[in-house]
């Protein structure tokens, strides 16, 4: 059956679903949840739940990346943000956070973030969360990637990440700019590299094929994105994932038995999101509002991406999110309200458990229904 349908006489849509749209459906079997694995491994590396801290100076800090480590997760940090541009941030984010008027917010987040990357503050930070004895991984947008990777690589980052809106494996640049050649620079590198975001079949199989580890999903989906109102781009997630899920199948036959992880990156407010999102076919997520509302975020209850303080056009806002609680909370409970911002994993494993699933990669066989809104 196609999902296409017709929107005028020249043109035709796909039609996609958000998970909103969706729900998972409970099967004849049911378990204990402490009979429940959350846990997840990428190349060699081995995690007690699949959660990835979104690498936004709102946040992870290299505290909250050394916290969600300890909690069992993987906290990557923002090499391109105040933490690698400005010797104390504190007071910087502090000062950030008084100020209400968005407008006011964007001019002094240009300030902050127009000061230079300095390779020795990467060093610094990378090296403390090595020191906490937690998986290291730190995230570059393309374009800074080739100036920064030696000094990444030699501060001991244990995965590499190269996050931006949207990356893809064939970037046509302008006559005297060299676009960074993904496979080449995977090929070369010793550490393992997680790329996106993708939000498309196509768009995914071409970055499984540069040798990525892990890619990931979605293109504007965050709380604090808006690409859908700047650029007219939206991706919903549940289909996006969805469909890189089903590039990682056939990517998986095409090389001969490598799989590659998806991560969704992007839309995941509540536990609710994580939850559909694994049931879609993702291997892991990465979060960014669900805890920045953390009351130890680096954010202070404020949450923005990179995007919202673009030089020319900004595609993000910075939003408030409140601190709803510790972020161990947060991710391990115990919640005190029913809306799903906190004890992220309590709800994964009691949702696994109602349908009968005793681990993530069985669970994304778990049967999905679509109701309309």
């Amino acid at each position: 059956m196609s999902n296409e349908i017709e929107i005028g006489r020249g043109k035709r849509a796909r039609r996609v679903y958000t998970f909103d749209e969706i729900g998972i459906v409970p099967t004849r079997r049911t378990r204990d949840p402490e009979l429940v694995s959350t846990a997840w491994s990428i190349d060699a590396f081995q995690f007690e739940i699949p959660v990835l801290g979104a690498p936004m100076d709102s946040v992870m800090s290299p505290a909250t990346a050394i916290a969600l480590g300890r909690l069992g997760g993987l906290g990557v940090l923002n090499l391109e943000g105040l933490w690698t541009r400005h010797e104390d941030p504190e007071p910087l984010l502090e000062q950030l956070a008084g100020i209400d008027d968005g407008v006011a917010a964007v001019r002094r987040m240009r300030e902050l973030y127009a000061a230079p990357i300095r390779p020795e503050l990467i060093r610094a930070r990378l090296g403390e969360i090595r020191e906490a004895g937690v998986t290291v991984a730190g995230a570059l947008s393309p374009h800074r990637t080739a100036e920064f990777t030696e000094t990444v690589v030699n501060a001991g980052v244990d995965l590499f990440v190269i996050r931006g809106n949207t990356v893809s494996a064939e970037h046509v640049a302008e006559p005297g700019r060299e676009p960074l050649n993904l496979k080449q620079f995977i090929y070369e590198l010793d550490v393992p590299v997680i790329v996106g975001g993708a939000a498309t079949y196509q768009s995914a199989l071409h970055l499984m094929r540069t040798g990525a580890a892990g890619v990931l999903v979605g293109f504007g989906g965050g709380a604090s994105s808006t690409t859908r109102a700047t650029l007219g781009i939206r991706a919903p997630m549940a289909t996006a994932i969805a469909d890189v899920a089903g590039a990682r199948s056939d990517y998986l036959d095409e090389s001969g038995g490598r799989y590659v992880h998806v991560i969704a990156d992007g839309g995941l407010g509540t536990s609710g999101d994580l939850i559909k999102a694994m049931a879609c076919g993702a291997d892991a997520v990465m979060l960014g509002a669900a805890l920045a509302k953390a009351s130890d975020a680096p954010g202070r209850g404020w949450h923005w991406g990179q995007e919202a303080h673009h030089e020319d056009l900004p595609r993000g806002k910075r939003m408030p999110v409140g601190a709803v609680a510790p972020l161990a909370e947060i991710v391990n409970g115990p919640a005190h309200v029913a809306d799903g911002s906190a004890n992220l994993i309590g709800a994964l494993r009691r949702a696994m458990a109602t349908t009968g699933y005793s681990e993530l990669k069985s669970f994304q066989r778990v049967g999905i229904v679509h109701a309309e809104r």
